[in-house]
């Protein structure tokens, strides 16, 4: 029979490696799985893509980097860059990772998840882990929403895109005016092509802190210099309900009527459907298709099995970036720990840190999306 592991983490990326550094220092007997590398989503992001949240050692004024995944670390000290791209935020991940000595089985495909008598078997090409608890930690960029409406097939999704400046063609068309697309017109008109951004929300117009609801000011900044010139049109309060090839290009409906031409593949910038879709035997699902946990972010249909990273939903509260959803690693910890008769000293740090956040409702704004 196989070792049986106090937990087996699925995914190295901010939230698997995160959870993986607590339980180390909790002398859990644990394993990493993941079906590439070390931070492989990051590695995927177009080599121009940074991230919108800063990196910014100020440890002296009581603040913590908001994309550090353990207190006392900053990508801003290991990186030397405010605002990381993917390849340089999976070095840090990487850095993280070799300091904890943690144990990432790497190139490992997760093929299916269950559980019999208290036990999970995780299968996979390279054999059968088996644990006590599975914490699910793999992720949504690399398993984007490829088919939001008809046509879609034919459009590229920009997690496709590995350089901007590959992209052949002057004049496209990106649907999604959230970060991805926003990102997207701002490096197309960098170039000096031109974008029209079609979107369901005016982001740019919204006046909010939260970047899950509006602009983060880094994007902003960026792009507000194009609404003044040829190189952005954006058509708010509307969504794409189709998109047609034609014999020299592509149109694109909307639901107000609108029909918009592109020469070009048009971009699709419509989120992710998330990892989570390889475990629907394990999960119920709310009425915003969000996996239905518990106030220790454990599946309430499968006790053992724990969520962590952007697909974390509880109610209104959306997890959606690391400086949030890292706040619920200790979380899990803690209650794994405890069930294990674990050395439970290093979540004061954790908590000192303000890396624990186990009352959802002191939320509040930050986590409300």
């Amino acid at each position: 029979m196989s070792k049986i592991y106090d937990v087996i983490i699925v995914g190295a990326g901010p939230s698997g490696i995160g959870v993986a550094a607590i339980l180390k220092q909790m002398n859990a007997s644990f394993l990493v799985l993941e079906k590439e590398e070390v931070g492989a989503s990051f590695l995927h992001w177009p080599e121009e893509m940074r991230f919108i949240t800063p990196s910014f050692p100020a440890q002296g004024f009581g603040q913590t980097d908001l994309n550090a995944i353990v207190p006392k670390t900053s990508p801003a000290y290991t990186l030397d860059m405010e605002h990381p791209t993917g390849s340089a935020y999976a070095k840090y991940l990487n850095v993280v990772a070799e300091h904890f000595a943690i144990p990432v089985k790497k190139g490992v495909q997760v093929n299916h998840v269950n559980k019999k008598d208290s036990i999970f078997s995780i299968e996979t090409f390279a054999g059968t882990y088996q644990s006590r608890y599975v914490v699910w930690a793999a992720g949504q960029h690399q398993y984007p929403n490829l088919r939001p409406f008809p046509g879609a097939d034919i459009a590229i999704h920009n997690s496709q895109i590995s350089s901007w400046a590959e992209l052949n063609g002057n004049d496209f068309i990106v649907v999604g005016g959230y970060e991805s697309g926003m990102d997207a017109a701002y490096q197309l008109g960098k170039l000096g092509k031109k974008a029209t951004v079609i979107a369901r929300t005016n982001t740019w117009e919204l006046d909010n802190s939260d970047p899950s609801i509006a602009l983060s000011v880094y994007t902003y900044n960026r792009v507000r210099h194009l609404f003044d010139s040829n190189l952005l049109t954006v058509a708010g309060n509307t969504a794409v309900t189709q998109i047609e090839a034609n014999a020299s290009g592509y149109d694109v409906y909307t639901t107000d009527g609108g029909v918009y031409f592109t020469p070009e593949k048009p971009i699709l910038a419509t989120g992710f459907e998330g990892s989570t879709t390889l475990i629907e035997n394990l999960v119920t699902r709310g009425e915003h298709n969000e996996v239905l946990v518990n106030e220790k972010d454990e599946s309430l249909a499968t006790p053992g099995l724990f969520l962590a990273g952007p697909e974390l939903r509880h109610d209104d509260h959306i997890f959606c970036y690391i400086y949030k959803f890292r706040q619920r690693y200790a979380v899990i910890a803690e209650t794994i720990g405890w069930d294990l008769s674990l050395d439970l000293s290093i979540l004061e740090m954790y908590k000192q840190e303000n890396f624990y956040l186990n009352d959802l409702s002191a939320c509040g704004e930050m986590c409300q999306c």
